[in-house]
């Protein structure tokens, strides 16, 4: 069937050419006749082999359970989302078949979705010899990230996982905690600024997602792009380029190449590639050039001298450039070149989403929140500095133990697919046969109720030494498993831990936002007498609904004159709002949560707060306006 898609595509492709060829000859009514013919031909020799195709595999997939389908034809299609109402599908997917189902999208796709450890254990560790990435969710990356590692198979995977594999030394990794270091500063730098002028109500994701791409940008290129603090045309066509692969995906038409390049969504992502890869092949040459002429640059500093060094450290370009295999071969310009769009695309995205997740669930759980300060605050006092070094990390037990929790809970890669070059055979006897789609639920694994008691609830405690240690090794698993796992989850790791310590060392969140936390006394005095927070709100006579979607708080307006909530000294005073006579006190202090605030005008309906989404009704017919700051609101 790929065959006839390459000749199809060429067809369409060569129709124009080969009208002009024939023209003299052959009349225009004829010509479009045998065109049509031809393309008639090709189109119904695709359905039968589809057709045929999706009656073989509804055979012997009989073994799995069979979700309910739209009919026989269609199957489930435009039934998995990636939507809120897709993951509750999911939910009740794992709820009704415990740990495998049967999908088919229409007669195109075979798929066995899996949520259970025992199932997906066996086909994550399957040799790579029989692992291939299949072309339904991994192709269309392809003209994005070339033939790299993440979609390379066979001898090809082998070689280049040997060659990658030492970017992610340890010794490589210690230097990189720097850089993580450095742009956490720039971040809570501009959210302080941001604060300070009255811009409390910010977008935590976005801002995450910038200081992600900072980091690696710096770790990747030893490039400082400025990036956090104004635009620049690569993150955009970055983000541009994961927005159109996640659209792409959800439109069938769209997965055949002759008819998506032809769409403006392809013409937009040609584009996009055309300017990132502009962009990663320039650097390339530049720094092969600049090693041929000045030699290697320098390797991990493992004399903790403080000397400053005259060569440059060694980032992720220069090792792929000074990689060889055994036969003493290195990695071309191409090859380097998808390996560092690659790094790019998949290193900030989900380190962006784990790191908000894991900030949004700790403005929730206040008791948690305080525990992992008062551990950072321990580690760090009596320093002169508040950057975090490669040791420290391992001195974060509890702090790593929440980042766990909440990469269980809101995995950053829900799913992850395989196809195998043999038939595969799980638990019960149940054989997926070759050529179908694996679909490894991650989202439905780690929300197994038969593997996690309360799968919706937050809590660290779980991934305690002792709770842990008669868990399936597979019950966890947010960055794969086996010979194919991502190698880059100790980078992400690293990354998570130093920006979640530094971002709890120095603010206090909460459920409506960020504070500054006045715990240090390595902070100067007039730093902790400055005010915290400042949140402008704007009154009207008429109250209008709050507006919460996956932890954003959208802020409204309150009736009267506008008001300001200052916070001193760890304090927040509250003035009158409209017709309130009498002002609370909300008493903020270093592991205490804020008092609740008694609204006088009208009572507070109902409150539903449903895996990371809080959703606020009405209070008295008085719409509340509060910051939201990184994902936190």
């Amino acid at each position: 069937m790929a065959v006839i898609d390459a000749v199809l595509d060429r067809l369409l492709d060569g129709l124009l050419g080969l009208g002009r060829l024939l023209s003299p000859l052959c009349s225009p009514f004829v010509l479009l006749q045998l065109s049509a013919l031809v393309v008639l031909l090709l189109l119904s020799l695709r359905v039968v082999c589809l057709l045929w195709s999706h009656a073989q595999f509804t055979r012997r997939l009989r073994c799995f359970s069979k979700p309910p389908t739209q009919n026989w034809l269609m199957g489930h299609l435009g039934e998995m989302r990636s939507t809120e109402e897709g993951l509750q599908a999911v939910d009740q997917l794992v709820r009704t078949y415990s740990h495998s189902c049967s999908w088919f999208l229409g007669p195109f796709y075979s798929l066995v979705r899996l949520f259970h450890p025992d199932y997906i254990k066996p086909l994550l560790l399957a040799p790579a010899s029989i692992t291939v990435k299949d072309e339904l969710f991994y192709g269309f990356l392809r003209p994005w990230l070339g033939q790299s590692l993440l979609l390379s198979n066979g001898d090809d995977w082998f070689r280049r996982r040997r060659l990658l594999t030492p970017a992610f030394h340890f010794d490589i990794l210690k230097n990189y905690v720097k850089i993580f270091n450095h742009s956490s500063d720039i971040m809570h730098s501009k959210w302080r600024r941001l604060v300070a002028e009255g811009e409390s109500r910010q977008d935590m994701f976005n801002h995450i997602s910038l200081m992600t791409l900072d980091s690696l940008l710096r770790c990747t290129f030893s490039y400082n792009s400025n990036c956090q603090e104004s635009s620049s045309e690569y993150i955009a066509a970055i983000f541009e380029l994961s927005t159109l692969v996640i659209e792409r995906r959800g439109r069938i038409l769209h997965h055949w190449d002759c008819l998506y390049w032809r769409s403006p969504e392809g013409q937009r992502f040609k584009q996009a590639c055309s300017v990132v890869h502009g962009f990663t092949r320039t650097v390339v040459q530049e720094r092969r050039a600049q090693l041929l002429h000045r030699g290697e640059p320098e390797g991990p500093d493992t004399t903790g001298g403080e000397e400053k060094k005259k060569k440059r450290v060694a980032d992720f370009i220069d090792l792929l450039l000074l990689s060889k295999d055994e036969d003493g071969h290195g990695l071309t310009d191409e090859e380097i070149k998808a390996e560092a769009d690659t790094f790019m695309f998949g290193g900030h995205d989900t380190t962006a989403s784990g790191i908000s997740w894991v900030l949004y669930n700790l403005s929730q759980h206040q008791d948690y929140q305080d525990r992992c300060r008062a551990e950072v605050n321990d580690l760090l006092q009596d320093r002169k500095t508040e950057d975090l070094d490669w040791e420290d990390l391992s001195s974060l037990p509890f702090t790593t133990m929440c980042i766990k929790e909440s990469l269980r809970l809101h995995s950053p890669v829900s799913a992850v697919t395989r196809r195998y070059t043999k038939d595969m055979t799980v638990p019960g006897g149940r054989v997926i046969p070759q050529g179908s789609i694996c679909l490894v639920s991650i989202y439905g694994n780690h929300h197994n109720p038969e593997i996690w008691p309360d799968p919706d609830v937050y809590n660290p405690m779980r991934f305690d030494p002792e709770n842990s240690k008669d868990r399936s090794s597979h019950a966890f698993i947010p960055f794969s498993s086996g010979p194919r796992n991502c190698i880059g989850q100790k980078f992400a790791m690293a990354e998570l831990r130093v920006v979640v310590a530094l971002t709890l060392r120095r603010f206090r969140l909460t459920p409506g936002g960020v504070e500054r936390e006045l715990t240090s006394a390595l902070r100067p005095l007039q730093e902790k007498l400055e005010a915290l927070n400042t949140v402008k709100q704007t009154c009207e006579e008429s109250a209008e609904h709050i507006k919460v979607r996956r932890g954003q708080l959208n802020t409204s307006r309150l009736g009267g004159s506008a008001e300001h909530i200052k916070v001193r000294r760890g304090q927040l005073n509250t003035s009158r709002l409209g017709g309130v006579r009498r002002a609370e006190h909300i008493k903020v202090r270093r592991g205490q949560k804020a008092e609740h605030i008694k609204v006088r005008r009208g009572q507070a309906e109902h409150i539903k707060v449903r895996r990371g989404q809080l959703n606020t009704s009405r209070l008295g017919g008085v719409r509340l306006n509060t910051s939201r700051l990184g994902g936190v609101s």
